[in-house]
């Protein structure tokens, strides 16, 4: 829901399974119409048909690879459209492997779904939901993107899947602060391991077949959503869905903040010094 509290069209990517099935389902429910984007035409027509039996939402499908320039640009031209009130930035691969063995085309890859297409498609919504007064935008991070320094085993190797999360989560950080003051709302999302079929390939191709869940399991894709969705009415930046502990996030951004102002003293001190040898 936007600041407003009103609904209207909702783009949410990486619509073929989990997650962003999950996205499309609950809005359609709360009363969104959609446009679904994946690379699986077949798997979107059939979850557009199921919505549209189901709540009545009128449900737009676009199939196209994220990674590819001009499926990009054509996605944000949509995005940019007068309707479009929420932008649910979901798509992701993952790469997963030891950074010297997986090829450098899925690594760039990972980068152009992952980094690239979010802050594309972010960038063509944003300026028209500030010009109408109302929108909202939501990044799918992970909690990967808090795991730097953590060795695989049992996490995967993800070093560039890592640091893409990363981004977002500082992308959306940084862009809520210089949004502060209007009526568009960012949000980014870290869950951590989901019941979906994410892990049963590294993003190369999209996983054949009907949708499955990884052997991993993990927390259902529907109570992120939930969680997701919730915050977002509450204006809250990161949702970390089933974090038992409520002030951890606000401890991070205090940890951040020490760091900063205690390195920009060292850093005038040593400018003053060096200006003035002589105190």
């Amino acid at each position: 829901m936007t600041s407003d509290g009103t609904t209207g069209t909702a783009v949410v990517t990486g619509a073929s399974s989990g997650i962003g099935v999950e996205y499309a389902a609950q809005l359609a429910r709360r009363g969104w119409d959609l446009v679904l984007i994946a690379r699986r035409a077949e798997r979107l027509a059939a979850l557009a048909a199921r919505l549209r039996e189901d709540t009545g939402a009128t449900v737009e499908t676009v199939a196209a690879d994220l990674a590819r320039a001009p499926d990009l640009a054509r996605v944000a031209g949509r995005v940019a459209g007068d309707d479009v009130a929420l932008l649910v930035n979901n798509a992701g691969i993952n790469g997963y492997g030891p950074f010297t063995e997986v090829d450098p085309g899925l690594l760039a890859k990972v980068l152009d779904v992952n980094v690239v297409a979010p802050t594309v498609l972010t960038r063509a919504a944003v300026p028209h939901m500030v010009a109408r007064g109302r929108g909202a935008v939501v990044n799918v991070a992970s909690l990967l993107a808090f795991a730097g320094a953590l060795p695989p085993g049992p996490l995967p190797h993800r070093a560039v899947y890592g640091g893409t999360k990363g981004y977002l989560v500082t992308f959306t950080r940084t862009l809520a602060a210089e949004l502060a003051g209007t009526p568009v709302r960012v949000q980014v999302v870290c869950p951590g391991l989901t019941a979906t079929e994410f892990h049963l390939g590294a993003g190369d191709a999209p996983v054949p077949g009907e949708a499955r869940v990884h052997d991993e399991g993990g927390m259902p894709p529907a109570d992120v959503v939930t969680a997701s969705l919730a915050a977002l009415e509450t204006g809250e930046v990161v949702c970390v869905p089933g974090l038992p502990d409520a002030e951890a996030v606000a401890r991070l951004a205090a940890a951040e903040l020490a760091l900063r102002d205690g390195s920009g003293a060292a850093l005038a001190d040593r400018y003053r010094a060096a200006d003035h040898p002589d105190g």
